[in-house]
């Protein structure tokens, strides 16, 4: 992936790469969302079942990694947000 200077951009490159962004946000968002359940439902099947495996939670923690490199991933578009705001486009 390449580092883009958005400082370099037109206002119209601006505009279609805001568009990629709020799709970004949207796919994290459900992706970051659908983790959580699946992570949540696993503890509270695990903690009411009879026998409590801790080997169980090895998989809950594979969740745990991919919904933190999502969280990390997510806030790498801070430059554009900011030449977004500088330049006043919308």
């Amino acid at each position: 992936m390449e580092k883009k200077d958005f400082y370099k951009m037109t206002n119209e490159e601006l505009l279609v790469e805001k568009k990629k962004l709020n799709k970004s946000k949207l796919f994290h968002a459900t992706g970051i969302g659908f983790l959580a359940g699946i992570l949540i439902f696993g503890v509270v099947a695990w903690s009411f079942s009879s026998e409590k495996h801790f080997g169980f939670l090895i998989p809950m923690l594979i969740l745990v990694v991919f919904i933190y490199r999502t969280l990390k991933s997510a806030n790498k578009n801070k430059e554009l947000e900011a030449v977004l705001k500088e330049r006043n486009v919308n």
